[in-house]
């Protein structure tokens, strides 16, 4: 699933490639993935206009058009937004669900392979309202080592389901919590309460630090991740937990231990250096 790192990356992307452009036309060939809303409202709503803006907050990829509406997108598994000239690669174009004609002559894609993922148009009243429902972002100034200490202070859950909570804290799933606390010298199955002040300051820069590094490597592609223009991400290379059971830990040396105990997802840790 895209996270933080690699939903930042298709923002900024698009954000330089289509902003000012205008949407000529609007077709939708699997309306499931709209979240809210139907057809005839994504076109009266998009057609004509122009984007202003592309963004993240949390996981969403947010693109702002200049009647102030917000078309909103999540991937979540295997959701991407791909810009084309003429049609997508044979590989592509089947899982293409929405397309956004533009007034240069690319096209911008929705495609999902699995339809898991979803797209709306948003007024800004109702983009304020799911966006109020969201945690703190955790690359914004106001997500300090003390912020962080207090919302661990206020759970008994494991760290890296509390760190995972999108209504607490965005943008962080399987792969950067496990390469948080790694970073951080952290067991991710700790209970939240337990960590200490200390602790909490490792935590944070382990958070901020990975998530910062991998927005500079274009984010993770295990399987399905692309950026706007089908490229991969390049972080998998620097991952030193995650997808790593049973090798050596990169700074202990010990047997990195694989785990499904926490919340049913992989979790990878040094149980010699992860405390």
């Amino acid at each position: 699933m895209p996270e933080l790192p690699e939903t930042e990356t298709i923002a900024r992307d698009l954000d330089r490639a289509i902003s000012g452009r205008r949407i000529t036309e609007v077709d939708v060939t699997r309306s499931d993935v709209l979240r809210e809303g139907s057809p005839d409202a994504l076109r009266e709503g998009s057609h004509g206009r122009a984007f202003v803006r592309t963004w993240r907050r949390a996981k969403l990829v947010v693109l702002d058009l200049d009647t102030g509406d917000h078309i909103v997108v999540q991937p979540r598994f295997t959701g991407a937004l791909l810009l084309s000239r003429g049609p997508l690669p044979d590989h592509e174009a089947p899982y293409s669900t929405v397309r956004f004609a533009l007034d240069d002559g690319r096209d911008l894609h929705y495609r999902d392979i699995r339809r898991l993922g979803t797209l709306a148009l948003m007024s800004p009243a109702r983009f304020e309202q799911y966006s109020a429902m969201l945690g703190v972002e955790p690359l914004d100034p106001g997500f300090t080592a003390s912020h962080l200490s207090g919302i661990l202070r206020g759970s008994r859950q494991a760290v890296k389901k509390v760190l995972m909570d999108q209504r607490v804290l965005v943008g962080v799933g399987n792969i950067y919590a496990n390469e948080a606390c790694w970073r951080g010298g952290l067991d991710p199955s700790r209970a939240s309460r337990s960590v200490s002040v200390d602790e909490a300051v490792a935590l944070h820069a382990g958070i901020v630090g990975v998530l910062t590094d991998s927005i500079a490597a274009r984010g993770t592609s295990f399987r399905d991740y692309r950026d706007a223009s089908g490229g991969r991400g390049d972080f998998e290379r620097f991952l030193a937990v995650y997808g790593r059971g049973g090798q050596p830990c990169l700074r202990c040396g010990a047997r990195l231990v694989e785990t499904h105990a926490i919340d049913g997802r992989s979790t990878v840790l040094c149980a010699r250096c992860q405390k």
